[in-house]
């Protein structure tokens, strides 16, 4: 019996393990206004639960830091033809720390990152048809050059991963 609730609790422990310290000499550093000040597109996917893939999509992003905050602006194109345009605005609270808001997200997005690894935590709004499903994200961001950053966000409703988006940022 001790054995199965062992093997039970085992992928509760390997998800709380990593953290932003484990990338401390990853570089280039991930720091939101180095890479994200300019131009950028994205490329995307949705996984549900089960790994299969949802909906793919592009999405055209601009940047300009102001000295305290990065204005984030990001135009959605789906595989299905929708658009969708995101408005984020991340002030720097430390110095490798963010507080994020944007239309969709509810409260405040909060952020930190080591070396090239940031990690932010916030809840939004995602629709879903014509409806819409209140979500938990956990994001990383994983800069691997000047030109290139990875994205993996998981969504939980209720601690429970509902899906997983996976993206690369990509630099002119």
């Amino acid at each position: 019996m001790r054995a199965w609730i062992a093997l039970a609790l085992l992928p509760l422990a390997a998800c709380s393990g990593m953290t932003t310290a484990d990338f401390h000499t990853g570089t280039p550093t991930m720091a939101l206004e180095d890479f994200f000040q300019g131009d950028s597109t994205g490329y995307g996917m949705f996984f549900d639960r089960f790994g299969n893939v949802g909906r793919q999509f592009k999405v055209a992003m601009h940047g300009t830091w102001d000295g305290a905050a990065l204005h984030l602006d990001e135009d959605f194109t789906y595989d299905d033809g929708e658009r969708q345009q995101r408005h984020w605005v991340f002030r720097k609270v430390g110095p490798t720390d963010y507080e994020g808001t944007a239309g969709d997200v509810i409260g405040i997005s909060h952020g930190h990152y080591d070396g090239n690894a940031y990690q932010m935590h916030y809840t939004a709004d995602v629709k879903r048809g014509d409806s819409t499903v209140r979500l938990d994200f956990n994001d990383w961001l994983f800069r691997q050059s000047d030109k290139v950053v990875l994205n993996n966000s998981r969504a939980t409703k209720f601690g429970v991963e509902v899906g997983q988006v996976e993206l690369a940022f990509v630099k002119p």
